[in-house]
C-alpha cells in the first residue's frame, strides 16, 4: 500500500470471551469494552526508588501518539448512525460492540454463535469504508480503503473465522484488512488439565468455542489437534502477543492459571497461542510473535501493557522487521560424557534457550523467554541432532529456535541517520545430561550458562544496499 495514508489504517477492536450474563452486562456497559483500560505499576528507578510507572491505556496512547480519534460524538456512535454532519476521520478507532446483541439491555439476552459475530464483522468493515470514503477529506476510494484489526483472546478467532473461512462474510470485505494483531488469542484451542482439549459438548457460555473441532468448523481447516493453521490471509500479515504470566491471572480464584499450568497465561497455554501457514511459496511460515510476561487478563493483563503496545504500534506502523533464527552446528559434550557417546551409550541431553530483546533507549523489552518464568525454548539433543547412538549426525535446520521477529520504526529513531537499533540477550543454559539414564552431575552449576551473548544490531537507510538497508552488528 502507498495511498497518503498509509500505514495508519482504522483500527478496529475486537474484545474477548465474556461466558456469563453478568459479564457480557459488564462489557456492554463500557463504551470501549476494555480497550481503554490502563494500569499502574511500580518499577524500580535508577536511585533504588520505587517509583509508579503509568500506561494509560492503548486506545489513549494511540489517540496521544498517533492521533487517532474514538467514533463516538454527543452520546452517539457515528459508524452505526447516519450523522452527515459528523464525518468520521481515516485515524479512527471502532470498536466492535459484538456482545450487544447478547445483552438483556441492546437485545435479547441470547449469545449468537460465533459465525454470527464474524459475518458482523464484515458488515462493519464495509460500513466502516463507506462512512470513512463518504468523507471528502479523507481523499481514500473503497478500492484503496484498508483496515487493521486488533483482537484479545476470543476477539482473535472471530477475526480468523472471518478471514479464513470463504462461507462467512464477503472477498470484498476481507480484501480490506490489512493486518491483524492478536492478544492472547487460543489459536490452538485451550488445554486444561485433567480433560485437555475443551470438550466440545462444554456448552457454558459457549465455552466449546475453544473445543478444536468446533473451531475446525468456524476456521474452515482439517479437524485434528492442529487448528492454528491460517489458510486465504497471509500468516505474516498476523500478529501473534502472547503472555507467560499464569501467576497473576486470578479469575476464578486462580483455578483457571492451575488448570492450564505455569506455561501459560493462566488461561491460554504458550504453544497454544500462535499461528502459521502457508506462505506465497506454499510453504509453511510462522506467524510474528513476541513473549511477555503478562497475565491474560487484569491488572498485570497483555492488553493494558507497555510491551503490548509497543508491539501492537510497531507490527502496524513500522517499515522494518528483522527475524532471529539460532542455527546451530555443533554442541561440545562434557568429556565424560563425549567418551560415553563414542561407545555407543545412551545419552540424552536437553537444552533450554533463554532471549530478551529490547529497543533502544527503551526502558522495556519487546519479547522475553525465560526458564523461570517457563517460557524458555526447549530441544533435546536429538531434534537438533537427530540419527542413531554413536553416529555422526548432522544439524536439523527444521529444529532451529526461532528467537523472535521484531518490528522497528525509523520515524522513533534517536539518531538523526535514522538508523534503528536492538539488542538482544541469548542464553544457553547448562544442559540435564543423562548416560544410560543416569544424571550425570559432574561440574554441574545449576542456573550457568554454556552459552551468553548480547549482540547489538543497528540498521541504517542505504539505497545501495538489498532492502534498503545496511546493517551492522557487534557484541
Amino acid at each position: 500500500m502507498t495511498t497518503q495514508h498509509h500505514p495508519y489504517h482504522p483500527i478496529i477492536y475486537v474484545r474477548g470471551f465474556a461466558a456469563t450474563q453478568g459479564e457480557i452486562e459488564e462489557t456492554v456497559a463500557d463504551p470501549y469494552m476494555g480497550f481503554n483500560i490502563g494500569s499502574t505499576k511500580a518499577r524500580v528507578a535508577w536511585t533504588g526508588d520505587v517509583r509508579r510507572f503509568f500506561f494509560e491505556s492503548p486506545l489513549v496512547r494511540l489517540m496521544s501518539d498517533h492521533k487517532y480519534e474514538d467514533v463516538f460524538v454527543d452520546g452517539d456512535d457515528l459508524v452505526a448512525l447516519e450523522l452527515s454532519e459528523h464525518p468520521i476521520p481515516y485515524r479512527s478507532i471502532v470498536i466492535y460492540r459484538y456482545y450487544d446483541e447478547a445483552s438483556k439491555d441492546f437485545g435479547d439476552g441470547k449469545t449468537p454463535p460465533i459465525e454470527h459475530f464474524a459475518r458482523g464483522l464484515g458488515k462493519l468493515i464495509l460500513r466502516l469504508r463507506d462512512k470513512v470514503c463518504a468523507n471528502k477529506g479523507n481523499n481514500v476510494a473503497p478500492a484503496d480503503f484498508r483496515v487493521h484489526l486488533v483482537a484479545h483472546s476470543m476477539g482473535g478467532l472471530v477475526c480468523r473465522a472471518f478471514l479464513q473461512n470463504p462461507a462467512i462474510g464477503s472477498a470484498e470485505a476481507r480484501a480490506a484488512v490489512d493486518k491483524l494483531f492478536t492478544y492472547a488469542t487460543p489459536h490452538n484451542g485451550i488445554d486444561m488439565r485433567i480433560v485437555r482439549n475443551i470438550p466440545g459438548w462444554l456448552s457454558f457460555g459457549d465455552v466449546n468455542n475453544f473445543n478444536r473441532d468446533r473451531m475446525a468448523d468456524y476456521l474452515a481447516v482439517p479437524k485434528g489437534d492442529d487448528v492454528a493453521v491460517v489458510k486465504n490471509f497471509p500468516p505474516e500479515r498476523i500478529f501473534n502477543l502472547v503472555g507467560t504470566n499464569a501467576r497473576d491471572y486470578t479469575v476464578g480464584g486462580g483455578l483457571s492459571s492451575w488448570a492450564a499450568g505455569e506455561a501459560s497465561d493462566g488461561l491460554v497455554r504458550i504453544e497454544n497461542a500462535t499461528t502459521h501457514g502457508p506462505g506465497s511459496d506454499g510453504t509453511d511460515v510462522t506467524s510474528p510473535r513476541a513473549f511477555v510476561h503478562r497475565s491474560h487478563s487484569g491488572h498485570y493483563g497483555i492488553v493494558n501493557s507497555e510491551e503490548g503496545y509497543q508491539n501492537l504500534t510497531r507490527f502496524l506502523f513500522g517499515a522494518l522487521r528483522v527475524d532471529g533464527i539460532l542455527d546451530i552446528d555443533d554442541i561440545t559434550l562434557p568429556v565424560e560424557v563425549q567418551k560415553a557417546f563414542d561407545e555407543k551409550k545412551t545419552v540424552r541431553a536437553s537444552y533450554q534457550f533463554e532471549l530478551a530483546v529490547s529497543v533502544r533507549g527503551c526502558q522495556w523489552q519487546m519479547t522475553r523467554r525465560e526458564a523461570r518464568e517457563n517460557s524458555a525454548m526447549f530441544r533435546t539433543y536429538a531434534q537438533l541432532f537427530p540419527g542413531a547412538d554413536g553416529s555422526k549426525r548432522l544439524p536439523d535446520r527444521g529444529q532451529s529456535p526461532f528467537l523472535f521477529s521484531v518490528f522497528l520504526d525509523p520515524s522513533k529513531s534517536v539518531k538523526t541517520s535514522k538508523s534503528v537499533s536492538f539488542a538482544f540477550d541469548l542464553k544457553v543454559l547448562v544442559p540435564d545430561y543423562q548416560v544410560d539414564g543416569v544424571l550425570f552431575m559432574k561440574r554441574h552449576y545449576e542456573g550457568g550458562f554454556i552459552y551468553r551473548e548480547l549482540i547489538l544490531i543497528e540498521a541504517f537507510p542505504d539505497d545501495s544496499a538489498l532492502g534498503g538497508w545496511s546493517i551492522k552488528y557487534g557484541y
